[in-house]
């Protein structure tokens, strides 16, 4: 009996043994413990207590802020990629997009701000890694990664006219949209057009994907038109985007109106309501006439190719009536194919007489367009984009508004009937 019980008392004490080596195997394996005693976990003085504090006041106090955020998708072209600091200054930024091309920046000078230097790609990822130091020299660092938005959730604006140019007073501001415009009224509030004429402007959306803008009458000549697109961030469709931020001034030149007669077959090129030069012309035959309207000078070619095929003027054999590839002097009135240009290949006869081509108005020139004495030559030296051919009297209907930069025929009303806000 007495063998036995020391035998139990033994195994107890194996077991007390082992239970505490398990314990001490536990308190080893932690990084820190809230026991008290020989564990240490809660122990201020201990070693490990004091390496985490000392390394606590070694931080840099410099705090970085990356927009977009890391891993950031559809993020501006425009805003995108700025680099703050606060607590510090800024010593080192490096941008690069995801196969490693650096791309440019600049420190602000007083070191507490970078960003690109040039406008972002659609549909790139780039990279950001910014270093900055407190001002006890101690290190920060920061990294990011983001996507710019890609074409298909985004849309821009192709505008016309040109920024910096000088055109007639009938050009219009028209902007095409790459992709359909269904918040047409949030587009509309992201673009401004002013002049310092005065002149109040409206807006006329044409479809889902073109808008034009101009005032009443035609600009004031020496006016300075100013258009404004804040269009980074606009919802223009269903997760659909805009990314341009941009302003484009354009002045307006002498006031130059055309007017062609068909019936006269008499072109007077007016300047401020004043006949400067008279000019005989052949407008379309009595077959193809050419519209009647206000029309304005939207493309000019010194010379150009003209195919009757490209405009539904085909033969039997389904070729062009006309194929010229070097008609002279050539000034687009619209979309659809109607143009003022000279014409080498008529008799000298028909101008002024009688009205032979195809919708077109023909001017006398000659072969090569290096003639500067000729009708056609003195008009197109004489003409810029936006000035106004009114053309009267053929017998056809009036041009559509929107084949062209053809506005003008729309009454003021109805135009502005057609802004979205």
């Amino acid at each position: 009996m007495e063998k036995r019980v020391m035998t139990n008392s033994k195994r107890r004490r194996g077991l007390v043994a082992a239970s505490a080596l398990l314990g001490g195997v536990l308190v080893l394996s932690a990084c820190s413990g809230g026991g008290d005693g020989a564990s240490g976990g809660g122990n201020s003085d201990t070693p490990q207590a004091k390496v985490d504090e000392a390394a606590a006041e070694k931080t840099s106090e410099a705090q970085i802020e990356i927009t977009p955020k890391d891993g950031s998708t559809n993020a501006s072209i425009n805003n995108s990629a700025t680099v703050t600091v606060s607590k510090g200054t800024l010593t080192d930024v490096k941008m690069t997009t995801s196969d490693g091309t650096a791309v440019s920046g600049q420190i602000s000078a007083d070191k507490k701000s970078w960003k690109p230097s040039a406008q972002l790609e659609r549909a790139t990822t780039y990279r950001v890694t910014a270093t900055a130091t407190d001002s006890e020299g101690r290190e920060a660092h920061e990294n990011a990664s983001f996507t710019t938005v890609s074409p298909a959730n985004s849309f821009i604006g192709t505008f016309t006219p040109d920024d910096g140019t000088t055109v007639g007073v009938g050009m219009p501001v028209s902007i095409n949209f790459d992709k359909a415009i269904t918040n047409k009224a949030a587009v509309q509030k992201g673009i401004t057009v002013s002049t310092t004429s005065g002149q109040e402007i409206a807006c006329h959306w044409f479809n889902a994907n073109r808008m034009d803008c101009r005032p009443e009458e035609y600009w004031k000549e020496g006016a300075t038109v100013t258009l404004k697109l804040a269009l980074d961030g606009v919802e223009g469709a269903e997760g659909v985007y805009g990314v341009q931020q941009k302003t484009v001034t354009f002045k307006i030149g002498r006031n130059q109106v055309s007017y062609v007669d068909a019936q006269t077959k008499q072109m007077k090129v007016t300047q401020d309501g004043k006949v400067i030069r008279t000019i005989p012309i052949s407008a379309g035959s009595p077959e193809n006439k050419t519209y009647e309207g206000q029309m304005v000078i939207s493309e000019k070619f010194k010379e150009t190719r003209m195919n009757g095929a490209t405009v539904g003027f085909t033969d039997d054999d389904g070729e062009g009536e006309y194929d010229i590839k070097d008609v002279p002097h050539a000034m687009r009135l619209t979309t659809s194919g109607t143009f003022i240009h000279g014409n080498y290949w008529g008799a000298k006869s028909i101008f002024g007489s009688v009205n032979t081509s195809h919708g077109c108005v023909g001017l006398s020139d000659t072969k090569g367009a290096d003639d500067p004495n000729t009708p056609g030559a003195w008009f197109y030296d004489n003409s810029m984009i936006g000035d106004v051919v009114v053309v009267q009297n053929t017998g056809d209907k009036t041009v559509a508004p929107d084949n062209g930069l053809n506005g003008w025929n729309m009454n003021w009303s109805d135009w502005k009937a057609g802004s979205a806000i």
